[in-house]
């Protein structure tokens, strides 16, 4: 792992993640760092992690400033990709928690095409910022009846990562992966920038040009934060969130 402003960074290939010995897998990119900053409950869920993910060029750049070590950016979406192929291979299971019953049903559909030998169960969770204590019981219940082997939740950030960690120990479940827009993505409600902005390290520019109001504090305000940040501990050792 690279350690850089206080999160262990996995700095290995998506291909080298086992998803059957690692539980809880969260991801990690500038704008999520200054939300972790500011809320403790939050940091505390990605640095109890058992794997955090570099999804950002932000996090692969710091890395590389602060500790010389170069790694790849890992997306949320690779993630995916990874873990429902080994699922495949291995007549596995997986559960979706989160998004609309209509991106679902688009999930399930494409889930058919891609990957045949995957068993797909999901529930759609009230859009509320907050739970019930029955709202919680049954998500709970309907991810332990259908028994998966991987857990997708996407119920944006930081809900998400909050959510299964602290309700990890009673999810019947091998892998948890809170990888939000992937839903979307993966269903088609949303369309991910091309490979031509990902390859390139800018695959957030498509989709702040889109949806500037929406992404303007991650784009506008916490990166230039993160960079300051990064300097900060490059030059003075200390941080300034």
């Amino acid at each position: 792992m690279a350690r850089i402003l206080n999160f262990d960074i996995f700095e290995k290939k998506v291909s080298q993640i086992d998803i059957y010995s690692n539980k809880l897998i969260n991801t990690i990119n500038p704008h999520s760092y200054c939300v972790a900053k500011k809320d403790k409950s939050f940091e505390n869920v990605l640095q109890d992690s058992d794997i955090l993910l570099p999804d950002g060029i932000g996090i692969v750049w710091a890395t590389k400033v602060l500790t010389g070590k170069k790694i790849t950016k890992i997306a949320g979406y690779d993630l995916f990709i990874h873990t429902m192929n080994q699922l495949n291979v291995n007549n596995d299971s997986c559960f979706f928690l989160g998004a609309s019953d209509n991106t679902l049903s688009l999930i399930k559909e494409r889930v058919k095409k891609d990957f045949p030998n995957v068993e797909v169960n999901t529930f759609s969770p009230p859009y509320k910022s907050e739970f019930s204590q029955e709202e919680n019981e049954a998500m709970i219940t309907k991810v332990n009846e259908a028994n998966p082997t991987a857990l997708f939740v996407g119920m944006t950030a930081p809900k998400q990562e909050k959510w299964a960690y602290k309700n990890k120990d009673r999810l019947n479940v091998n892998c948890i992966c809170s990888i939000g827009a992937v839903f979307d993505f993966y269903a088609g409600t949303v369309e991910r920038p091309s490979n031509f902005w990902i390859k390139i390290g800018l695959e957030w520019l498509p989709r702040f040009l889109k949806e500037p109001k929406r992404l303007a504090t991650r784009n506008l305000v916490s990166s230039p934060k993160f960079v300051l940040e990064v300097f900060s501990y490059k030059f003075f050792k200390k941080g300034i969130l």
